[in-house]
């Protein structure tokens, strides 16, 4: 590597607006998200299904589709 070009590596504070916080590896020292794995819905499982679950009815009412079969 040449000497001078890169920036430095630091070691980050991830502060998240749920109040999570946790360190990682970055050219900044400080970095602030919106959403973590902490309040993210896919990783709580929080997540709302009802518009998949009205789309996958209406798809099964087009093409006739029964679920009791």
């Amino acid at each position: 590597m040449k000497e001078g070009i890169h920036p430095n590596y630091n070691q980050a504070k991830v502060t998240c607006n749920c109040g999570n916080e946790f360190y990682t590896g970055s050219t900044k020292k400080e970095i602030h998200v919106e959403i973590c794995s902490k309040c993210h819905p896919f990783y709580t499982g929080q997540q709302k299904v009802s518009s998949a679950r009205g789309r996958v009815e209406a798809f099964n009412r087009k093409y006739g589709i029964n679920k009791a079969e």
